[in-house]
């Protein structure tokens, strides 16, 4: 892959990552009509790993705040919040270590992204659907502070679907958030905040994979990202406190209805 090519996924990827439209789904679609060959799984968990760094200086204070009570065990909000997303993490991870020879050999497909893309779409719908439904009702919607063991748990089940590529893992965590019943932009920040313990897990456990000639495009792709993807998740932050997610479900019904269309004329 040439640097040029790295520059070019590595925009796509900081511009689809944090949006809940599946990184994997694009990078691929770009690859192919370009004419590149598709990125390895251990490419993608890299460039992946080091754009999460945008996730870790965004939310740089809540972080901070989390290291530093982290010995403290539950005593205080910082100290919970962190064993929290510890114990969010886990589904993920044992479902990675359990799954990941299917994941990187079969499940990589056209066919399996363009569904992953469709059924988040419509489980993501029936959250929207929820919220309003709360809204209607006067129930208040919920915020950071409010969250507790199980919503952590819950979520880090949300999470393991972006297992299965296409299904998205900021679209997988914020659908868990908003059934919920978070507020749309707390479901975004908690998604954020754990999704950077998995991600940095799977990059690492992935680097061992990676071929010399691979490391200069991965810093490259991965450095482009990191600075689109920050861009990237300031506007959704902004965009969920007055929107809705409908303007992602309609994309992902269209992307995922295209895909199979180019499969069934023998074109993807």
């Amino acid at each position: 892959m040439t640097l040029w090519q790295s520059i070019v996924l590595g925009i796509v990827q900081g511009l689809t990552e944090f949006l809940p439209i599946s990184s994997i789904a694009h990078m691929q679609l770009v690859s192919h009509f370009c004419g590149w060959e598709r990125p390895t799984a251990a490419y993608s968990a890299v460039v992946q790993l080091i754009a999460y760094f945008s996730v870790i200086t965004y939310f740089w204070y809540e972080y901070l705040g989390m290291a530093k009570d982290i010995g403290k065990g539950t005593a205080t909000p910082n100290g919970k919040m962190c064993w929290m997303l510890i114990a969010g993490t886990v589904p993920i991870c044992v479902l990675g270590l359990l799954l990941h020879k299917k994941i990187e050999e079969h499940w990589r497909t056209p066919t399996i992204i363009a569904y992953a893309l469709i059924g988040l779409a419509v489980i993501l719908a029936l959250a929207e659907w929820l919220e309003s439904r709360r809204k209607r009702l006067g129930q208040n919607l919920r915020e950071l502070n409010q969250l507790g063991w199980v919503d952590a748990i819950v979520v880090g089940c949300f999470q393991a679907f972006a297992l299965i590529p296409g299904a998205s893992r900021s679209g997988s965590t914020i659908t868990g958030g908003l059934f919920l019943g978070m507020k749309r932009d707390t479901a975004a920040r908690f998604s954020f905040l754990l999704s950077v313990p998995a991600v940095m897990a799977a990059g690492i456990f992935e680097m061992r994979k990676l071929h010399r000639d691979e490391i200069a495009g991965v810093l490259v792709g991965g450095l482009t990202a990191l600075i689109v993807g920050y861009g990237v998740i300031v506007f959704l932050m902004g965009f969920l406190r007055k929107h809705t997610t409908w303007v992602f479900i309609v994309y992902r019904l269209a992307l995922g209805a295209i895909i199979l269309g180019l499969v069934a004329g023998n074109k993807l």
